[in-house]
């Protein structure tokens, strides 16, 4: 992986930088993951929101969901070609907790790409196959930092 990462939409009409490395890669099985991305699983990548920067203006897209704990999924997309790009830094969330997950598959180089974790393991289809870390569901821990305890 060389840094800076760079990536965005399939238009072009939103871009970002990454300047330093995720703290982590996962894939999640979740069903509302693999309706909005058409695919068996999205690919996440957890990094700093000091080292992220968007290019140009995203738009937040309509509320999709409610969460298990009641919170209003919502996510960041391209107003201009619908792609899912990153989601908001965890509300609440200060100095080194400001962290932003940003949609593997938008980057432009992928080669290094690899889930080092497993999310909603539960609902994954059975044709994958899964390397790393498993989880039924989204452990505490990394549901608190990433969604501020509550899991999608």
């Amino acid at each position: 992986m060389k840094l800076p990462l760079t990536g965005g939409c399939i238009c072009g009409a939103v871009r970002y930088e990454i300047t330093k490395a995720p703290l982590g890669v996962y894939a999640c099985h979740c069903t509302d993951c693999q309706r909005i991305t058409s695919s068996a699983f999205s690919l996440g990548m957890i990094v700093p929101d000091a080292a992220f920067r968007a290019i140009g203006k995203p738009a937040r897209s309509v509320p999709c969901g409610i969460a298990d704990s009641g919170r209003v999924k919502s996510r960041w997309t391209c107003p201009d070609c619908g792609v899912w790009l990153f989601g908001n830094a965890r509300p609440g969330a200060t100095g080194d907790e400001l962290i932003r997950v940003v949609r593997g598959g938008t980057l432009d180089d992928t080669s290094w790409l690899r889930p080092s974790m497993h999310f909603f393991t539960r609902s994954a289809q059975s044709w994958v196959v899964l390397q790393g870390e498993r989880h039924e569901t989204q452990p505490e821990a990394i549901a608190a930092r990433v969604h501020g305890g509550a899991r999608s």
